[in-house]
């Protein structure tokens, strides 16, 4: 069974946040601590842990996720200039573990991130 994380208990609306988007399949919103003037998080409604725990089956989620962001960044006015993020795990970040892209954009970002 999935741990029950703060996303789970914001797709619930156990808990307020503030929802950009959402269809049957996943939910953005802003991050509560935000890294850049946009910095908005997008979940799958599916309680999957970590991108590491995806299976085949979940093809067709992941493609979902990455379009979408595409999409939401285009509504929150940054177009074609994001950085698209996913930490997979503790040591590289990771603080939630239900799978989220991190949609990040309106300031110039350098390489290496981190």
């Amino acid at each position: 069974m999935a741990e029950d994380t703060i996303f789970s208990k914001i797709i619930r609306r156990e808990i307020p946040a503030a929802i950009v988007y959402e269809d049957d399949l996943c939910l953005a919103f802003k991050d509560v601590n935000p890294q850049a003037p946009v910095h908005v998080l997008l979940i799958p409604k599916k309680p999957l842990p970590q991108l590491s725990a995806a299976t085949p089956e979940d093809h067709a989620l992941l493609g979902h996720l990455l379009l979408k962001a595409k999409e939401v960044a285009a509504d929150l006015g940054i177009g074609d200039q994001f950085r698209l993020v996913i930490n997979n795990g503790a040591e590289v970040g990771q603080t939630v573990f239900h799978l989220h892209l991190h949609i990040l954009g309106g300031r110039p970002f350098s390489w290496p991130p981190g």
